[in-house]
């Protein structure tokens, strides 16, 4: 009667995916260990959780393995599978949708960052090794009747088979979805796949997002101040900085030796859109927010900077990290990732190497309002060693690798918070440059951090968690602020809102005020110049 399940076909799908089960699953199961410990009364349901996923593995690589395709995809399957191992087990990473997004922007510098011993190790035992066995023994399918046939039976026996296992454990299985939802994120390659459909179905392009950008804020009109003086504001956008590494945030360390010299506020309670740059940077300078934001409504729509183009403000993007996600595409935009264009450079291009030639620029736009927005490679991790110069090695010692694991947690930390000393350097010479322009201008610095960063916390390391679930090391930001004394908003009047509580979300008002822009869009919304906002 079930035959079929002997078939060459069935066994090798039936073995690769308890191979992937069993073998590339240590972080879902260590989770699920913490929440339902080994003991007696947890073993039934412990082993049907495990034959659930397994089954349901079956399931959808049962319907991937179209006929002929069996062998390349099982190959796909393990290749993909001991990746997704490696980097959960390594830091507590998730691959979801936003995880992917991150994984189709990485350029080959944080590719690079990213490549590991223990990677290879994990990739020839987990990936390569099995793949050899797969190539050997998967059958050639004699005809698709013959293909389509096994695969129905299957499908539906594991179906079958899925049920069975609910059945006397369903009071257990109703808490586990009700109460730990979050478990599924980890198992391996059920949710990864999950999430491939669904980026997949986000991708299609769909009638909007192939219309031309939808005009926003069309009411918006430039105030004419009394007096000659135009805007200057240097918008900087942090990479991979939490809020808690920051001496100005009450950290222990002097990690803004250079900043606390100058008036700058700190706005200290500020969340951000989302984990990962993919999502945070575009985000931020949308006027959806972020719980209405998605990437297909996002790319529908002009942003912040479209409209201030459109008043006549002029804009440069300067960018030493991956790119703009689509922010400054219809913008000037320069790339300063290489030595053609940024001139500071040793093991990777500095950050400081975007200011070269600002002068000069700010200069030739005399008589206009200027944004200029750059774009830092900050803390980007896990090879924290790597984004600052030797001079900035003041905490030791320091992780000087990318795999982290074989680091201790001080080692790690320092590293990181020497990187925080090089941004506090750059945002210092920002405020220089700008103070040149003070007289002339009303100038301002703006920095904001796309997101933060887990250094360890809850097992964790790096960012992109589903926000659902992100710990606050990823979501709490920093976000400084330094204005000239020609500037509408004082230091002073800002100083009193440094408790805030502030998000993303207030980006856009905040830039659309701070160019004396009128318009309803932010009639309601907070700012970080003008309108304060709640304090708790």
């Amino acid at each position: 009667m079930l035959s079929f399940l002997r078939t060459p076909r069935a066994l090798c799908l039936i073995t690769t995916a308890f191979f992937i089960s069993l073998g590339c699953n240590y972080t879902f199961y260590s989770k699920l260990l913490e929440v339902y410990p080994w003991s007696p009364q947890n073993i039934g349901f412990l082993s049907s959780i495990a034959l659930f996923f397994t089954l349901t593995s079956i399931f959808f690589i049962n319907l991937l393995a179209i006929g002929k395709s069996l062998r390349w995809v099982l190959m796909a399957l393990l290749m993909c599978s001991a990746l997704t191992a490696h980097f959960m087990d390594t830091f507590g990473v998730v691959i979801d949708v936003d995880m992917l997004n991150n994984v189709l922007q990485t350029n080959p510098n944080e590719l690079g960052d990213l490549m590991s011993f223990k990677l290879l190790v994990r990739v020839v035992f987990l990936g390569v090794l099995p793949c050899w066995w797969v190539y050997r023994m998967a059958p050639v399918v004699a005809t698709t009747r013959q293909s389509w046939k096994e695969q129905t039976q299957l499908g539906l026996a594991s179906l079958a088979l899925m049920l069975l296992c609910v059945a006397p454990f369903s009071a257990q299985y109703a808490s586990f979805v009700r109460e730990h939802k979050t478990l599924r994120f980890y198992a391996n390659p059920t949710y990864y796949l999950y999430s491939v459909g669904k980026l997949a179905g986000q991708q299609l392009p769909s009638q909007e997002t192939l219309a031309a950008p939808k005009p926003i804020a069309n009411d918006a009109v430039l105030r004419e101040p009394a007096h000659d003086r135009k805007e200057l504001i240097v918008l900087v956008v942090g990479e991979t900085a939490r809020a808690d590494r920051f001496s100005l945030n009450g950290y222990a360390r002097l990690t803004n030796p250079e900043l606390q010299k100058e008036s700058v506020v700190s706005f200290r309670q500020v969340s951000s859109c989302g984990t990962a740059t993919a999502v945070s940077l575009p985000c931020m300078f949308s006027s959806l927010g972020r719980e209405s934001y998605s990437s297909a409504k996002n790319n529908a729509a002009e942003n912040v900077l479209d409209v201030l183009a459109r008043e006549g403000v002029e804009i440069l993007w300067r960018d030493n990290n991956s790119d703009s996600k689509g922010v400054a595409k219809r913008l000037r935009y320069e790339d300063f990732k290489t030595p053609e264009k940024n001139t500071v450079c040793d093991v990777e291009c500095r950050d400081e190497g975007m200011l070269v030639g600002l002068r000069e620029f700010i200069k030739q736009k005399d008589g206009k309002d200027v944004l200029i927005v750059l774009h830092q490679m900050g803390n980007h991790g896990p090879a924290y060693y790597k984004r600052y110069p030797p001079a900035f090695e003041r905490f030791k010692p320091v992780c000087s690798t990318n795999e982290l694991s074989q680091c201790s947690s001080a080692e790690i930390n320092n590293a990181y918070d020497n990187a925080i000393l090089y941004t506090d350097y750059f945002l210092a010479k920002v405020i220089a440059l700008l103070k040149e322009f003070d007289e002339t201008h009303e100038a301002a610095m703006l920095y904001v951090s796309d997101h933060g960063e887990s250094l360890g916390e809850y097992g964790m390391f790096l960012h992109g968690a589903p926000y659902t679930v992100a710990p606050r090391e990823q979501t709490h930001v920093p976000v400084i602020a330094w204005v000239g004394k020609h500037f509408p908003s004082s230091h002073e009047q800002l100083k009193r809102w440094e408790q805030a509580v502030l998000s993303h979300d207030d980006l856009f008002c905040s830039l659309i005020l701070g160019f004396e822009v009128e318009t309803k869009m932010c009639d309601e919304k907070l700012a970080l110049w003008t309108r304060p906002a709640q304090v708790h």
